[in-house]
């Protein structure tokens, strides 16, 4: 089963991908994480990616399709996890022909819908294991006193964003809604969207992302 996750920055696509690569085995392919691996890799691709990023410049949509070319034409797992990709109508249309061109199909997209006030509030509070990723929050989630990860056991240090603040916050939501909302309407007329509270609880939540895929 390969399926999108759309929802604006802290909406809780990550935790949700590690429960569902916990879980059924599926592989979540985040965009900024296949540009790190490709950049160390040293393959022809990694080289072309390190260039462009040793430029400042922004890494194209061939480049990203291409990285997700291999990602399809290895280990399937239990499916793909789409995070961070596509953002807009060309890169949907982009990975839709991907996937015909893999012999593989969209089963689902799943939108993370969200308070936008209530978001900013969440996000502030936020912090991530620097080992595991796992995401903590100051009022519904805190560190734990000995500073032992809840997820990996680990003793590791725990990462604050820089741009957790609300101004900045903001400014990355209206970049979502403008060039990445435009997908819940090109996947809804697919009949291919579902919707859940990404503001729930997170069993809830689980839940819901579950149910949208068929239990």
């Amino acid at each position: 089963m390969n399926i999108i996750l759309l929802g604006p920055p802290g909406a809780g696509k990550g935790t949700q991908a590690h429960h569902l690569v916990a879980t059924r085995n599926m592989i979540q392919l985040s965009t900024g994480d296949m540009l790190r691996e490709a950049k160390e890799s040293g393959t022809e691709m990694g080289r072309k990616v390190a260039e462009v990023m040793a430029r400042g410049d922004l890494v194209t949509d061939d480049i990203v399709i291409g990285l997700i070319r291999e990602k399809l034409e290895g280990d399937k797992g239990g499916g793909f996890i789409f995070d961070g990709f596509p953002r807009t109508l060309p890169q949907a249309d982009a990975l839709g022909k991907l996937l015909a061109d893999c012999g593989e199909t969209l089963d689902a997209v799943i939108e993370m819908q969200v308070d936008d006030d209530a978001l900013v509030d969440r996000i502030k509070a936020r912090s991530t294991c620097g080992g595991c990723g796992a995401v903590y929050n100051d009022n519904t989630k805190p560190i734990p006193v000995d500073g032992i990860c809840t997820t990996c056991g680990k003793k590791n240090e725990f990462i604050r964003r820089a741009d957790d603040n609300e101004e900045a916050l903001r400014n990355r939501l209206m970049e979502y809604y403008k060039k990445t909302s435009p997908l819940i309407g090109y996947y809804y007329a697919k009949d291919m969207l579902s919707t859940v509270d990404g503001l729930g609880e997170i069993e809830d939540v689980r839940a819901a992302v579950a149910n949208a895929l068929g239990g």
